[in-house]
């Protein structure tokens, strides 16, 4: 990750393919939160593996993020500090983003964090490794991901942009929640259907 990109908690690179994959995020992540109460499926739990050929290691579940530019972390902050209620937290929670979160891409980082509990064995493990492959198959859409693997300290954005958000969502949270980032290869991920002719 350059320094640049690790500053804005986003790459630097501007890819079809990317634009490609965080409408499509944008799109079945708002529909999660309109139909499914912000359940997760495939389209959010991609298969984790280490090669092409390697076992899955199983799935886990990824959040896109904005960058700093758009973060949202205060609102978050508030609504999750604003009451002990859990059910009014997660009521307010998916109001918020039921409404215009999702609605521009551009505002997201293509830097994918996932969330662990404290000492992770699994967490250490795909850190170790540095590299991985994430598949995502739902709605007619795939996505083989090539990423880089990072840990985040707790004062990185999107750290933070990630614990907010699943605090929201589950109140018993531990403080110490692992949080890795998967920062794309977009020219070496693959689509299908991919990039259509004269997408930018």
């Amino acid at each position: 990750m350059s320094s640049l990109a690790k500053l804005l908690g986003s790459s630097i690179e501007s890819h079809p393919r990317r634009n490609l994959f965080l409408k499509w995020q944008c799109h079945i992540r708002q529909m999660s939160i309109r139909q499914m109460d912000g359940r997760p499926d495939n389209a959010i739990m991609p298969t984790l593996k280490f090669t092409k050929l390697s076992d899955p290691m199983g799935q886990i579940i990824t959040l896109i993020n904005k960058t700093t530019d758009y973060s949202v972390i205060p609102e978050m902050k508030h609504m999750a500090k604003k009451t002990n209620d859990a059910s009014q937290v997660r009521q307010e929670a998916l109001k918020f983003f039921a409404e215009a979160y999702y609605q521009k891409p551009s505002t997201f980082s293509d830097i994918l964090t996932a969330t662990f509990v404290p000492n992770s064995l699994g967490a250490e493990k795909i850190y170790k490794e540095n590299q991985c492959i994430l598949s995502f198959n739902a709605y007619a859409q795939v996505f083989e991901l090539h990423c880089k693997v990072w840990r985040f300290e707790k004062h990185h954005h999107l750290y933070q942009s990630t614990w907010w958000h699943n605090k929201l969502f589950n109140y018993s949270l531990h403080p110490d929640t692992e949080v890795l980032g998967f920062e794309v290869d977009w020219e070496l991920s693959v689509a299908e259907p991919d990039i259509p002719n004269g997408y930018a």
